[in-house]
């Protein structure tokens, strides 16, 4: 089949190198210039099954109002009037109870874990490298409470197989050596063996090249216009550079796809959250962190790749805004500073924001929608570079009729809008909705 994929992210290009594999002919469209350019471009590098959890926690809503008066918190609400936004949050606090946290926290590490073995794989078939090192991750607990609010990760831990160290203070120097200096700011941690690190980035430009090598055609400076449906399927991509026609379509813009088939009748609860991260060059190897060390007090993670440390996360409520705000900037090095001070100098980083996909409830959108033609691989949110090669190969499958290797029914569209409207016939554009 002809097949377009609408986005040249991580998801995007994972998705094209599956189709591909599978025998279909792939063009992939973005607007930039070349791939990973906006949200896969410097994240925090981790591929951390483990850790894969939902922002939608019991407590949650009480950290947030407490954080708002905290000048280095980890998740800021920008004052705006916003109908989507405030729909979204809505649906996020509904999924803040123990009961749906277990389950999102559970297909969310099923996607995780299985993707982290699809990356295993691809590496082993292709060689592909991108400062990627198979050393686990570290999530330190300053505060006794911290770690014992970790517990209902370990039972979900437990429950799906996946390994975890519990540490003490001397085990976390053990595992990461960079924290000697700073030990008696930590209590303990929690190790995860089986997770990994990278260059997202590196990782999507090599396999993009790769994927020409297999037919893959990309369309580099393509604005998407419109999506047109007729017959209540899609009839055509519209975009600066004209009509473009194929059998199958798969969406995967991240924060940008809900305004794009909003007047198709699909309202995918998709909302950006903005990230920040430094990129430092590292001065000092032995105040370096090994892997990557998730600093749970300020929701950041950093990660050794290559001779860079990058410092990521956060989490800013502000719409599409990317603008740099400088007091991310500080809640970054303070994190970095405090943990592995003297491994670079972050006066000398490379300072960064982007938008994450965010669904309320964590978990992507992954599969068909009731317009026939038309599959979703988004809403990945800060776990895109963690979930990709799964969920490429998983959408791969679905397009192809082939039952996939996970459980997938619950990562599709039909959770959230049963029985949505299809397109009705004729040319149909976003001004219209």
């Amino acid at each position: 089949m002809k097949i377009i994929v609408l986005g040249a992210g991580v998801i995007g290009v994972t998705s094209a190198w599956y189709l591909a594999k599978a025998g279909h002919e792939v063009t992939v469209i973005d607007r930039q210039q070349g791939p990973a350019q906006e949200t896969s471009f410097a994240n925090a590098g981790e591929v951390s099954p483990g850790y894969s959890s939902p922002w939608a926690a019991p407590g949650i809503p009480l950290k947030a109002i407490k954080w708002m008066f905290q000048r280095h918190a980890p998740l800021v609400l920008q004052p705006r009037l916003d109908m989507h936004r405030l729909g979204w949050m809505a649906r996020m606090l509904a999924n803040c109870t123990n009961s749906a946290y277990a389950v999102n926290k559970s297909r969310m590490v099923r996607i995780a874990e299985y993707s982290r073995d699809c990356l295993d794989e691809l590496r082993a078939e292709t060689g592909i490298h991108y400062d990627e090192r198979l050393q686990g991750t570290l999530q330190v607990f300053r505060k006794p409470e911290q770690m014992d609010g970790a517990a209902k990760d370990i039972e979900v831990l437990r429950a799906d197989g996946v390994p975890f160290e519990v540490l003490d203070r001397a085990g976390c120097v053990a595992a990461e050596p960079g924290l000697a200096g700073s030990a008696d700011r930590i209590v303990g941690g929690l190790r995860l063996p089986g997770d990994q690190t990278g260059d997202c980035f590196k990782f999507t430009g090599n396999l993009a090249e790769m994927a020409k090598a297999l037919g893959v055609t990309f369309r580099w400076g393509v604005d998407i216009q419109a999506l047109e449906a007729e017959g209540g399927r899609i009839s055509g991509v519209v975009t600066n550079q004209g009509r473009l026609v194929a059998d199958r379509y798969v969406l995967a813009l991240g924060p940008h796809s809900p305004k794009l088939v909003r007047h198709l009748g699909l309202k995918l609860p998709i909302y950006p959250l903005k990230g920040y991260s430094l990129t430092i060059p590292i001065e000092d190897e032995g105040r370096a962190p090994v892997s990557t060390v998730m600093d749970e007090t300020y929701k950041v993670a950093i990660t050794r790749l290559g001779g860079r440390i990058r410092v990521g996360g956060l989490a800013e409520i502000a719409g599409y805004d990317l603008s740099l705000n400088d007091r991310r900037r500080a809640t970054l090095a303070k994190s970095v500073g405090e943990l592995f001070g003297g491994a670079g100098d972050p006066e000398k980083a490379v300072f960064w924001t982007g938008l994450r996909p965010m669904t309320p409830d964590g978990t992507p959108i992954v599969g068909a929608t009731p317009i026939p033609n038309l599959y979703l691989n988004t809403g990945h949110g800060t776990l895109g570079w963690t979930m990709s090669a799964g969920s490429g190969r998983v959408l791969a499958d679905l397009i192809s009729g082939r039952r996939p290797e996970i459980e997938t029914d619950d990562l599709g569209y039909a959770r959230y809008v049963r029985g949505a409207k299809p397109a009705s016939a004729g040319a149909l554009r976003p001004a219209e909705a």
